[in-house]
């Protein structure tokens, strides 16, 4: 294990170096490395940055899902919803950030990484239930956080703020039953107005 971590640009030229190809985009942005890969590659190019003797990521510490279609309140012209993780090669003392855009808005989906990194089980799982973004080679894909009866993925953006249905127990019953809402929707989120470069212009 190296205690000095290797500057981002060196980073980004050995991971641009070992994806080859299957890298789409490499930059550095505010001191992280950040790599965005076509969804048809994905998998393989997450191998090799486990495996690759420069990279040798060997600890997947987070997965999450995106949805950007309304990213920085303008009209997104890419694909809605992302699958990013962050990786970290304790041996190297090294991070990189990984893009995945899913091909298919009706249907979010990419390859399971749960067969390189066991610990991306439950976050595959979170993004799939938060987001409605599938895994494709996940064993156990089910939701995580919400409810069997859960209707709807409540990350989206277009999920509305009181969600579709409500629960409530019932002595009667003597279970819990779910009802339609019953509340009016209303909009209490403030606008929020950001500085040109913030986020330093990262997508």
């Amino acid at each position: 294990m190296t205690d000095v971590a290797i500057h981002p640009e060196s980073l980004k030229e050995i991971v641009s170096t070992a994806l080859g190809e299957k890298a789409k985009r490499v930059v550095v942005a505010l001191g992280e490395v950040t790599v965005v890969v076509d969804a048809g590659d994905y998998l393989a190019a997450m191998q090799i940055l486990r495996d690759a003797p420069g990279c040798r990521f060997e600890s997947l510490i987070d997965l999450c899902g995106v949805d950007y279609s309304t990213y920085m309140d303008t009209v997104w012209e890419g694909a809605r919803f992302c699958v990013v993780s962050h990786l970290l090669s304790v041996s190297l003392n090294q991070r990189v950030r990984v893009k995945v855009f899913c091909p298919d808005d009706g249907l979010p989906l990419v390859a399971s990484v749960t067969g390189l990194w066991a610990g991306a089980n439950w976050f595959e799982r979170e993004a799939f239930d938060l987001y409605g973004i599938v895994f494709d080679g996940h064993n156990d894909l089910r939701r995580i956080l919400t409810d069997y009866g859960f209707v709807g993925h409540p990350f989206r953006k277009d999920f509305p703020l009181s969600g579709h249905v409500e629960m409530r127990y019932d002595a009667e019953r003597q279970r819990v039953v779910y009802e339609p809402v019953s509340i009016e929707p209303r909009e209490i989120t403030p606008r929020i107005i950001r500085e040109d470069k913030y986020g330093g212009g990262l997508h």
